[in-house]
């Protein structure tokens, strides 16, 4: 009997957990994953990495669902990281602008700062990221996922 396209395993640890998905993120897989990841959040974990390190493949299909879910979470008050993301993926997000959403880098290019000096200002938001995050977050606050 063949393998399902993606396989998903979760660690939990009190209010964390661990995703790790092993597979194809597409349109046939995304509802499997998205019902993970709501899971958690009904489960009352709020901080949520996802390993993305046994992913083979993974359409944009797949980035929308983690920014939705990540907005998703951040409405209940947690977090969402993605850890080791496949290479196309990791250039989908580059090219979305949406890394330090998902990924927890830096939103301003260049190199890191040596110390950090909190500042009161707002942190710019990559164009892509801000049209796609601000598109869904009507729907997120609706209790739409």
């Amino acid at each position: 009997m063949p393998l399902p396209p993606l396989n998903i395993y979760r660690h939990d640890r009190k209010t964390r957990a661990l995703i790790t998905l092993a597979g194809e993120i597409d349109l046939e897989t995304v509802p499997l994953m998205r019902a993970a990841l709501e899971r958690c959040l009904q489960d009352g974990v709020r901080t949520i990495d996802v390993d993305l390190t046994p992913v083979t493949f993974c359409d944009c299909c797949g980035l929308n669902a983690f920014i939705e879910a990540f907005l998703h979470s951040a409405t209940a008050g947690g977090t969402l990281r993605l850890h080791h993301p496949p290479p196309m993926l990791a250039r989908m997000i580059d090219l979305a602008g949406c890394g330090f959403v998902l990924m927890g880098l830096s939103a301003v290019p260049g190199p890191a700062p040596r110390r950090r000096i909190p500042s009161p200002a707002p942190v710019p938001v990559p164009v892509a990221c801000f049209e796609t995050l601000h598109r869904l977050a009507p729907a997120v606050a609706a209790g739409v996922l």
